[in-house]
């Protein structure tokens, strides 16, 4: 996995960096999904319960993210549905 579109403002420091790789994160979630992800070997318990507690929460917000989607086109298809019958 290649992380050189990764970017972390100029004003801001890393949140923390990988202690296998040294590649920065902009937020703590994202360094422990990454080590979770990325060296899954050499994770401690305690690193593997914080993996698991942060891909739980990513996939929660994925699933709304999804439910929000799929919302706004059954409204945006409804709204031209309706518009067509009115206009048309």
């Amino acid at each position: 996995m290649s992380y050189e579109g990764t970017m972390i403002p100029r004003s801001g420091s890393p949140a923390g960096r990988c202690d296998y790789c040294g590649h920065p994160f902009p937020t703590t979630d994202r360094l422990v999904l990454h080590k979770g992800l990325e060296h899954p070997q050499r994770l401690d318990d305690d690193e593997e319960d914080a993996f698991l507690s942060a891909r739980a929460d990513e996939e929660d917000e994925l699933r709304t993210l999804r439910l929000k989607a799929l919302g706004a086109l059954v409204l945006l298809y409804f709204g031209f549905l309706m518009l067509y019958a009115i206009v048309a």
